[in-house]
């Protein structure tokens, strides 16, 4: 271990956790620094495996957005280090979605571990988070408003009905209930990604504000030490009075700019921090330099909700789709690309009419990223690919969408061209099937008296 990532407790009482990775299955877990971390004494080994940065796929369509190998190499890693270790491992929204058949699979796969390493006996204990549409749908019949966020209006029925699946996020709760119930390993469903990290600190009598800030910093892994290293592991340790957090990839190191920077990720403001039951004020940290590689954090403060409210995920399909890819690098055709699109655009409503499918170009060296808050829309690069996208109840006519749009870019009719050739070539001949197109249907908060009513615990044994 490197001398300078040695340095022993800074309390009597303290909580250490080794994070592996950001987002478990999705890139792998790097073994080097993970290696590191199992070396520094952790009390817990734990990692976050959900996201929305997927996308709406995976949950509406119940399957995970990486292979199911990168998956089980992940659990094998944390697995194998948190029984030699004798400390508990814990795994936060299984497969990326948190739902039922994830959890079942993140399960599976550590008894199959467990029998395949001849792991002595031990106990795994998980919880589901998905929410029927009956109940939801029993909700709004009484009048129980299920709130929108970011806009949204409240659920209503239709809205319902264009759902396919749903999961509700977990706070800390179900996670303490399977430590209290002497869980060695935990699969968890849908959860506040600061949640299983907080969790463990709580149970322990650590205060709130730092449990929460702690699971904050600590769920994205090396996101928040410089350079940037990826899927790199961090140590976190938690005192009565602070949290350190230690970069374990000894080419990087934790400032009081990455710290601080982190904390403020991926948040409308960035210094709240909400989940089940509450939320975290960041805005009165105090960020120091501990040592070469670690930060310590004072200061955040806790505030419990008025009400409990338990965020909803739903998603829904919207049809089939194809995608077909188009270069250009004829400047004239560039400078009129909207005609070319135009163009496609119509020969596609000639055969199908305005409706019943839809069609997209997201046009990359001018506007794909950002869309209408592009500032640089008017001066393209020099050469542009347009991905058109079609989407339709049936694979034919998705198919069919697809293809019309991406051709017909090759017989756009411009403006001061008399040549019969096109203007644009095509990376495929043919347009390639994709997954099924969904949007997101549900970002809203429900009420509830318990913040367990919705997440029911089991435990099961795993080893031989």
């Amino acid at each position: 271990m490197p001398a300078s990532i040695q340095h022993s407790r800074s309390a009597n009482h303290t909580l250490r956790i080794v994070c592996p990775n950001g987002h478990l299955g999705f890139a792998s877990i790097r073994t080097g620094s993970f290696r590191i971390g199992c070396e520094s004494e952790p009390d817990l080994i734990c990692a976050d495996s959900g996201s929305c940065d997927v996308g709406p796929v995976p949950l509406g369509s119940d399957t995970s957005s990486s292979p199911l190998q990168w998956q089980i190499d992940d659990l094998e890693t944390m697995l194998v280090a948190s029984r030699r270790l004798g400390v508990p491992m814990i795994v936060g929204s299984a497969g990326d979605t948190g739902s039922n058949s994830r959890v079942d699979l993140f399960v599976g796969i550590i008894r199959d571990l467990a029998r395949k390493h001849g792991l002595a006996k031990f106990r795994v204990g998980y919880f589901y988070s998905e929410v029927g549409k009956d109940a939801l749908r029993r909700r709004i019949d009484t009048g129980d408003t299920v709130t929108g966020l970011d806009a949204r209006t409240p659920l209503d029925l239709a809205t319902l009905d264009a759902t396919d699946r749903i999961v509700a996020v977990a706070g800390v709760h179900p996670y303490i209930k399977l430590l209290d119930h002497g869980a060695d390993v935990i699969i968890g469903g849908r959860s506040s990604d600061c949640a299983l990290f907080a969790a463990p600190a709580i149970r322990q009598g650590f205060p709130e504000a730092l449990a929460y800030f702690y699971g904050k910093i600590l769920e994205c892994a090396s996101f928040c030490a410089e350079p940037y290293g990826a899927k790199e592991s961090v140590l976190g340790e938690i005192t009565m009075e602070d949290v350190k957090i230690t970069a374990l990839l000894p080419e990087q190191r934790c400032t009081i700019a990455s710290v601080a920077g982190h904390a403020m990720y991926e948040r409308a403001n960035p210094f709240y921090e909400h989940f089940l039951g509450g939320h975290i004020d960041m805005s009165r940290c105090r960020y120091e330099q501990y040592d070469e590689r670690t930060v310590r954090v004072t200061g955040p403060s806790y505030a419990p909700a008025a009400e409990l409210r338990v965020k909803l995920e739903g998603s829904g399909k919207i049809g089939e789709r194809y995608v077909g890819i188009v270069g250009v690098r004829d400047p004239y055709t560039i400078a009129n690309i909207d005609l070319v699109t135009g163009w496609a655009r119509r020969q596609v409503a000639e055969r199908f009419g305005d409706s019943g499918y839809e069609l997209h170009f997201s046009i990359y060296g001018r506007d794909a990223i950002l869309g209408p808050s592009e500032p640089l829309k008017t001066t393209p690069a020099h050469e542009l690919a347009i991905v058109v996208q079609g989407t339709a109840p049936t694979k034919a006519m998705a198919e069919e969408v697809a293809m019309i749009a991406t051709r017909q870019m090759f017989y756009a009719r411009l403006p001061q061209v008399k040549g019969t050739a096109g203007g644009v070539a095509f990376l495929l001949d043919e347009v390639m099937p994709a997954s099924p197109a969904y949007c997101w249907t549900l970002n809203h908060t429900m009420r509830v008296e318990d913040p367990l009513e919705l997440f029911p615990t089991f435990v099961v044994e795993a080893g031989v």
